[in-house]
């Protein structure tokens, strides 16, 4: 039913094709799908090469944006600027096979602010996101808005709230990216949150409640799964975690502690758990 993938942030940050070139055998080795790949600042990783590397490895891409401060859509300066490394993302995202951009394209993470007119915001939020959809559309990619827990934005913190915002914006070129760990935080109920975005899905994360490995939490998983297949999303189950080893990333994502006894144990106990919830869902 699901590939299943993991983040090279649970390793380093930021990526560099030296990196990639370690781990990518590994990941593969382990028995990954799907390897998902940051783009944290242009130039970082050469997606040509990294292209290159997957397709030896039969290894598929999922690409992840990185909203950095002063990547902002919503009342702000720097939209054009903001525009433009979206847009590269989707170039990106395009060179290596990964047919989303996922994150929280409309405002830096971590900047929080108390919105008065909140329709008014989503409006200008559209607008913005407009030509980057119209872009992504083009290229075969799909913008996956991942909403986040109230600690990083209050802009877009439920699935309905991100509905709200996209209403409008095509869906070949705009969806969703739904992330347990933040789902777990807002949402009332995470298997009604995604039976909501029904086919508005364009892509998932997934940890435990802590950030940890999936499976060693209180997740529903079962049920979340359950709800994923009723939905018809058929795309990767990407295991998303951190380095605490990169200050920036660690203090952005709240990484105060290990969350495994090592990287390698989190991804691969992860992977073994996966693969043994998707199994009912298969064939």
């Amino acid at each position: 039913m699901w590939d299943i993938g993991v983040s090279t942030w649970v390793w380093a940050s930021p990526l560099t094709d030296d990196v990639l070139a370690g781990l990518a055998p590994r990941i593969r080795e382990w028995g990954f799908d799907v390897i998902e790949l940051p783009v944290e600042h242009p130039g970082d990783w050469d997606p040509h090469r990294a292209a290159e590397l997957l397709a030896a490895l039969d290894l598929k891409a999922s690409v992840c944006l990185a909203m950095a401060p002063g990547r902002d859509l919503v009342e702000s300066d720097t939209v054009a600027e903001t525009q433009d490394y979206l847009r590269h993302v989707v170039d990106v995202a395009a060179i290596v096979g990964s047919g989303v951009a996922a994150g929280p394209a409309y405002s830096a993470t971590g900047r929080t602010w108390r919105i008065g007119n909140r329709s008014q915001v989503y409006a200008q939020l559209r607008e913005n996101l407009a030509p980057v959809v119209e872009h992504a559309a083009s290229k075969g990619v799909r913008i996956a808005v991942e909403p986040l827990n109230r600690y990083e934005t209050s802009l877009l913190n439920t699935v309905g709230q991100a509905l709200e915002a996209l209403d409008g914006l095509p869906e070949e070129g705009c969806g969703l990216a739904l992330d347990t760990y933040h789902m777990n935080i807002e949402e009332s109920s995470p298997v009604a949150a995604i039976r909501a975005a029904g086919e508005r899905i364009a892509h998932v994360q997934v940890c435990a409640n802590d950030r940890g490995t999936p499976g060693a939490d209180h997740q529903d998983w079962p049920a979340l799964l359950r709800a994923l297949a009723d939905a018809g999303y058929r795309g990767p189950l990407c295991i998303e975690s951190f380095t605490p080893d990169n200050a920036t990333i660690a203090t952005a994502a709240s990484i105060w502690r290990p969350l495994a006894s090592s990287p390698d144990a989190l991804a691969t106990g992860g992977l073994t758990f996966l693969r043994d919830a998707v199994a009912p869902f298969s064939g």
